[in-house]
């Protein structure tokens, strides 16, 4: 992972803008630098992943223009030997070294030929001007504001614009920015035309899509771990890596010491797949201190995204104090596309759909964030296959009729497609836990017992009144609140709302994110 930041003015002293960008410095420890291109400020913190030696720090520069850009460019090789076709010539090993190159072929048409997770700024000395763009999904986070001078700054995450621009605004996924304005290059939540393959066949090609997803995601010149929660999408992506790999996969778990679900799982699975396995074991202790770090990471009061952060940000945290990877592999996106428990309560195909489509559009607020998040303050790189574009177009694509639960159980096409010597059978049919809960239900309850004896109801009460937006309605969403005002005041905004299944549905109307509120839990905490 690395960091970016750009200032396009001309007023700023270079002290005031090292200052917020250095606030990132652990998303790219390697190697800093920040150049002045005449009409402001381009800043990279680099976490070396492609292209290992000083050749590949940016900024590039070619022809006048510089770019920053945090990112993977999967298939890098062949769009590389494609402009060395045409003439241009490369001295690095990094992937996005060939962006200002495909910028002076295409312009800004390059962002849609892109197969990549990525955030960028380009400055193009031709013109004078700035343009910024980020992935489908917001898997690479980028944020923008403005200076007292009027001036536009984009940065990695929000933290480095704090004390710089009064309202710092999230950068829109599938978009880029030129001349002031913000355009839709792709928008990965919408179907053009819905695919009526049959469920054989769709499964055949979810199967293949996924695979060659993961596959991709490998290709690294730094090593390469895993996070397994033993549920189903981790257990996945673990599975079909180690048959993709010719030596065992690294794969790490997380657990509360008093009530894990997930361990036992997560070692069915890495016994089963022969990874080396690592198991971090946590406590109430350890949660109730790293919950402020955290919230200060995330730049979030969002109940779910904090809770399912905890444990993610601390079996990160050893990962990068025990070990020498720098890339994790994650399960994210997944529910998204197939339905969470909650959407077992759609009305209609037609409702599942619409849902999918908005949990699409607000990923890089929810789960994302919290991958992006908790790996990349640990100076590690997040890998998000089911985020792969071709897979992601594909499953969205489908009649939404077939992946409801039609089946008895949630996810069919997934876990259907993956049928075979992949994992073991129950664990491909075990019923879905979200994280939180699946760290241990002791967790949640931590942290719901802390928070009341935070706060008297009286106090609750007369707190909340102070907050129009997103007004927090428990205790534990007034602590993390309170927590996420302390370190970006007046930014509650970044966020569209609380994340939380849809109040509208029958079975769906509740008061906490968790799975464990509805009727349809079942045997998912077991």
């Amino acid at each position: 992972m690395c960091s970016i930041m750009g200032y396009c003015g001309t007023e700023m002293k270079e002290e005031k803008f090292k200052a917020g960008f250095d606030k990132t410095i652990s998303r790219g420890p390697d190697m800093s630098r920040i150049i002045d291109t005449g009409k402001g400020f381009l800043g990279f913190h680099r976490l070396a992943i492609m292209g290992m030696d000083e050749s590949g720090m940016q900024p590039f520069s070619f022809d006048g223009c510089y770019v920053v850009c945090n990112g993977e460019i999967y298939g890098f090789r062949k769009l590389k030997q494609q402009l060395e076709d045409k003439g241009y010539k490369f001295v690095s090993g990094s992937d996005c070294e060939l962006l200002l190159p495909m910028y002076k072929e295409y312009g800004t048409e390059m962002f849609s030929l892109l197969d990549a997770e990525f955030a960028l700024i380009i400055y193009d000395g031709a013109t004078g001007e700035y343009i910024a763009a980020r992935d489908p999904f917001g898997i690479r986070p980028l944020f923008y504001g403005y200076s007292d001078d009027g001036a536009v700054l984009f940065a990695s995450e929000a933290k480095n614009l704090v004390g710089i621009c009064d309202r710092i605004m999230p950068f829109p996924p599938g978009h880029y920015y030129k001349g002031g304005k913000f355009t839709c290059y792709r928008d990965i939540s919408k179907v053009s035309e819905v695919c009526r393959d049959d469920l054989e066949t769709a499964c055949t090609k979810i199967r293949e899509k996924l695979i060659s997803g993961i596959e991709k995601r490998l290709d690294a010149d730094a090593p390469v771990g895993f996070l397994l929660s033993g549920g189903l999408d981790s257990s996945l992506v673990c599975a079909v890596a180690a048959k993709l790999s010719d030596k065992p996969i690294k794969t790490f778990a997380i657990g509360m010491s008093t009530d894990a679900i997930d361990l036992k799982y997560a070692k069915q699975v890495a016994d089963y797949i022969g990874s080396e396995h690592t198991e971090v074991i946590i406590t109430e202790k350890d949660v109730l201190e790293a919950l402020p770090d955290v919230v200060a990471l995330l730049g979030t009061y969002d109940i779910t995204t904090i809770r399912a952060s905890i444990g993610m940000y601390l079996v990160c945290k050893y990962i990068h104090e025990n070990t020498d990877l720098r890339v994790l592999l994650t399960g994210e996106i997944s529910d998204e596309l197939f339905g969470y428990k909650y959407t077992d309560f759609a009305p209609s195909a037609e409702e599942f759909q619409k849902e999918a489509e908005k949990r699409v559009r607000e990923l890089y607020m929810y789960d994302v964030l919290r991958a992006d998040r908790c790996i990349s303050v640990n100076s590690l790189e997040a890998r998000v296959p089911f985020g792969d574009l071709e897979f992601a177009e594909y499953v969205m694509s489908l009649d939404p009729e077939m992946k409801m639960n039609r089946y008895g159980k949630g996810k069919y096409l997934l876990r259907h497609a993956f049928e075979g010597d992949y994992l073991p059978y129950d664990i491909l049919m075990r019923e879905k836990a979200a994280f939180s809960d699946a760290v241990g239900h002791s967790m949640v309850d931590d942290l719901k017992a802390y928070a009341e004896k935070t706060y008297s109801d009286e106090e609750f009460e007369s707190k909340c009144q102070q907050y129009s937006f997103a007004t927090p309605f428990t205790k534990e969403s007034l602590l993390y609140r309170e927590l996420f005002e302390k370190y970006y005041p007046g930014q509650a905004h970044m966020v569209a709302d609380f994340w939380m299944p849809n109040k509208d549905w029958e079975g769906c109307n509740v008061n906490d994110p968790s799975a464990r509120v509805l009727a349809n839990y079942g045997d998912s905490g077991k």
